[in-house]
C-alpha cells in the first residue's frame, strides 16, 4: 500500500516536472509571433478538443495580452522567498484570529465536509487562508481577474508548462461553452478559482455542488468550494485521521543523507536514531511512513513528514506552500510556532547566482533538471550529493555560500 501511494504520488510529481523541463521559463514567448496571430493559431487546438467556432470568438476573438500576467511569473513568493519570510507572512497572528472566526461561523459546514470526505476541517480552513485570506482576497478586483485572458495570455508566454496552462484554458473555455457564466469566472493571474483556489480542469472534471442549488461555483459559494477542494485532497489520496507530519529534533552527529522526500520510512527507523518529537511529545503510531524534511539544513525546524504533507504538495508543488498551510492548520487548532529558530542570519543567492549553482552542480555531474533558478527538491538532493563529496554535513540547504564552495 505504501508504495503504491509513493509511486502514484512521484508519477504525478515526475510528470508535473517532465512537463516544466521541456518548456521555457519566464516570460519568454515567441517574438516573431503576435499575440493576436497566436489567438488565430490556437483556435485550430481549441476546436480540435471540443471548442465551438462562436464560443472561441465570442471569448477569445477580442482579449488582449495581459503584462501584468507576465510579470508575475517569474515573481511567484513561494519560490523566491526565504521559507520562513513566506510562512510568517501567510501565518500570522491576524489570519489565525480570522481564521478562527471563520470556522466557528461555518462551524456546521465544515463538520459536514469533514464528515463527508474525511478531511481534517482545520486543513481545509488553512488553505482557504492561505489562498484568499478566508475569501478577502476574492473582493479585491485588483487582484482578482478573468481567467480566460490570463490563462491566454499565460499559453502565449509560454513559461515553461504549456501543456499544463493550455489543459486549463480548453477548461475553462468548456465551463462557459457548458453555461458557466463568464462575469463568474474570475480567479488569480494563473487561472485558479474560487475560495480556495482550484484550476479550471478539476472544476470541469470534479467540481462539486456542495450546497445543492445545481451549481458548481466555487467563487460564490462556499460550500461548494469547501466541498470541491475536500474531494480534490482525497483523489490525492489523503489519509483520513493522520497528521501532516511533526517537528522534531535531531541527536549530535545524525547523517542528513537520510534527509530525502524521495524515502519514506517507518517512524520507528528514525526513533531508533535518536529522533524525537520536540516539547517533549511523543510518536503516536510508530509504524506510520514518514520521510525527514529539512527545509534550512541543519539550523532550522525538522520535520517528520506523512503521506498527507504530500498530498498537500500534490494541491501546490511548493514546499514553502505546503509547509505555510501545514502550519496555519495547527495554528488554527490552537497550537504555537515552531519550537526551532530558522537561521535569519543566512545570506542566499539572487537569481543569477542561482543560476551559476545550477549549472555547477550540473557541470559536475550532480544535477540533470533544467537551469531554470528554482531551488526545489532536485537542486537540494543534488547539492546534497556535492556536500557528500567534500565531507560537508550534507543537509542541502542552498546559501550564498554554496556558490563559494562550488567555485572552488
Amino acid at each position: 500500500m505504501l508504495f503504491n501511494w509513493i509511486f502514484r504520488f512521484f508519477y504525478r510529481l515526475v510528470f508535473s516536472v517532465l512537463l516544466f523541463t521541456f518548456g521555457i521559463v519566464g516570460a519568454l514567448a515567441d517574438p516573431s509571433v503576435s499575440f493576436e496571430q497566436f489567438i488565430q493559431d490556437f483556435e485550430a487546438k481549441a476546436l480540435q478538443n471540443g471548442i465551438s467556432a462562436q464560443t472561441y470568438q465570442r471569448y477569445m476573438g477580442s482579449i488582449e495580452l495581459d503584462q501584468k500576467v507576465l510579470e508575475r511569473i517569474s515573481a511567484q513568493p513561494e519560490f523566491t522567498t526565504p521559507i520562513w519570510e513566506y510562512i510568517e507572512r501567510r501565518v500570522s497572528d491576524d489570519r489565525i484570529d480570522h481564521g478562527v472566526d471563520a470556522i466557528a461561523q461555518n462551524r456546521e459546514l465544515f463538520t459536514s465536509i469533514a464528515s463527508k470526505y474525511g478531511v481534517d476541517p482545520f486543513l481545509l480552513a488553512a488553505i482557504w487562508g492561505i489562498e484568499t485570506n478566508y475569501g478577502a482576497v476574492l473582493e479585491n478586483r485588483s487582484l482578482v481577474k478573468p481567467i480566460i485572458p490570463s490563462l491566454a495570455s499565460l499559453v502565449f508566454a509560454d513559461r515553461g508548462r504549456v501543456l499544463q496552462d493550455e489543459k486549463q484554458l480548453i477548461a475553462a473555455l468548456k465551463l462557459v461553452q457548458g453555461g458557466a457564466d463568464d462575469l463568474l469566472l474570475v480567479g488569480s493571474w494563473a487561472g485558479a478559482l474560487g475560495h480556495l483556489q482550484v484550476l479550471p480542469s478539476v472544476i470541469l472534471a470534479s467540481g462539486v455542488d456542495g450546497d445543492g442549488d445545481g451549481v458548481v461555483d466555487v467563487n460564490q459559494s462556499l460550500a461548494d468550494a469547501l466541498a470541491t477542494s475536500a474531494s480534490l485532497l482525497k483523489s490525492f489520496d489523503y489519509e483520513s485521521g493522520v497528521d501532516w507530519g511533526y517537528e522534531v529534533k535531531l541527536p549530535d552527529g545524525f547523517d542528513y543523507a537520510i534527509a530525502s522526500q524521495r524515502q519514506m520510512r517507518p517512524v520507528e527507523f528514525f526513533a531508533n536514531l535518536g529522533v524525537e518529537r520536540v516539547a517533549g511529545r511523543k510518536f503516536i503510531d510508530l509504524e506510520q511512513g514518514v520521510f525527514l524534511y529539512v527545509p534550512a539544513g541543519s539550523f532550522g525546524p525538522k520535520f517528520l513528514m506523512t503521506g498527507n504533507y504530500l498530498v498537500l504538495k500534490s494541491y501546490n508543488a511548493s514546499d514553502s506552500y505546503a509547509l505555510a498551510v501545514a502550519h496555519l492548520s495547527d495554528r488554527l487548532k490552537g497550537s504555537g510556532s515552531f519550537i526551532s529558530d530558522w537561521p535569519r542570519q543566512a545570506e542566499f543567492p539572487n537569481r543569477e547566482q542561482r543560476v551559476q549553482i545550477q549549472q555547477k552542480l550540473a557541470d559536475l555531474g550532480y544535477y540533470e533538471g533544467r537551469i531554470d533558478s528554482f531551488i526545489g527538491p532536485a537542486t537540494q538532493a543534488a547539492y546534497q550529493k556535492f556536500q557528500l563529496s567534500r565531507s560537508l554535513v550534507p543537509d542541502g540547504f542552498v546559501t550564498l555560500e554554496a556558490l563559494r564552495l562550488l567555485g572552488q
